[in-house]
């Protein structure tokens, strides 16, 4: 399964944002600093979805803030 994501860093409160149509809108109160906003984007959708970190992988956009994401089903 493939997903858009908007990644919102450095937020008061980490949120996940559901926009249908597989896009998410995601909070996260890392800064975009040595990827710790990437490593807390895995670790809420990987709480949201009930799937393992390690099936989560971030296919495009590693330094931006629109990224698309894999998540394998298992």
């Amino acid at each position: 399964m493939y997903l858009q994501i908007r990644v919102i860093p450095r937020s008061k409160k980490n949120e996940i944002i559901d926009l249908g149509k597989k896009r998410l809108r995601v909070k996260v109160t890392s800064p975009p600093v040595d990827g710790r906003a990437n490593k807390e984007l895995i670790e809420l959708l990987a709480r949201y979805y009930k799937k393992k970190k390690s099936s989560i992988t971030i296919k495009k956009g590693t330094k931006s803030r629109d990224k698309v994401i894999e998540i394998e089903d298992s």
